[in-house]
């Protein structure tokens, strides 16, 4: 596995454990409803009926197409409250990846991982993208959604001092850090309104950007 970050770059301006940072709920939708139809006809357009799915980073939504069901889908997050409001997992679990990233699944476990607005607070990155690799089938799709906005202070400073378009590159490094990953495809759709008019109040539709890899086989060399 190879190392992406200087471990400057994974600091936090709060350095308390993210465990105590989500013990509160949070009922709310962190993007805007064009963000969020975005991401549903995006899961529509990829995802299929029978698919087994694992929501990563997940709260009390998951944006999945109401119109499709899936085989089972996990839910991981590090609120329960949250996750216990969730009617679209069958099951879920509380941990914090930035503490412990093996995920607790069998190899090749899932068709689809999907991450919305949640990969810029991974410490740990690489040890997160090798998992994802290890619990997708082949043919498996990873599905990796933000947008600009964040916790500030819980951000990793990588992704805190980097421009969107920089981001973007830095989650396509995250997925070609783990041999046996598709060329990473993205979707870049920035705001309409720049940055500095939002921050002046005027409103604006939230940027969306998605980062897509597949599971390919590794070759076995003799």
């Amino acid at each position: 596995m190879k190392a992406l970050l200087q471990s400057s770059q994974r600091t936090k301006l709060d350095t308390t454990s993210d465990t105590l940072f989500y013990e509160m709920p949070r009922f709310v939708t962190h993007v805007d409803e064009g963000f969020i139809q975005q991401l549903t006809d995006l899961y529509q357009e990829r995802l299929k009926p029978g698919m087994r799915i694992f929501d990563m980073m997940s709260s009390w939504v998951s944006h999945l197409p109401t119109d499709m069901d899936f085989a089972w889908v996990e839910g991981h997050g590090m609120n329960e409250e949250e996750l216990a409001k969730n009617p679209r997992l069958d099951h879920y679990f509380i941990q914090n990846l930035n503490e412990n990233d093996r995920l607790p699944f069998e190899d090749k476990s899932f068709d689809a991982v999907l991450n919305t607005v949640s990969v810029q607070y991974l410490q740990y990155p690489e040890a997160t993208f090798a998992e994802i690799y290890r619990i997708l089938k082949p043919g498996g799709i990873a599905i990796v959604s933000f947008s600009n906005r964040m916790f500030y202070q819980k951000a990793i400073s990588a992704w805190r001092d980097s421009s969107e378009t920089q981001r973007v590159e830095l989650v396509k490094q995250y997925f070609q850090s783990v041999p046996g990953f598709s060329t990473p495809e993205v979707i870049s759709r920035p705001s309409t309104v720049p940055t500095i008019m939002q921050m002046l109040g005027l409103a604006g539709n939230d940027p969306f950007y998605a980062v897509i890899s597949e599971r390919m086989e590794r070759l076995v060399r003799k």
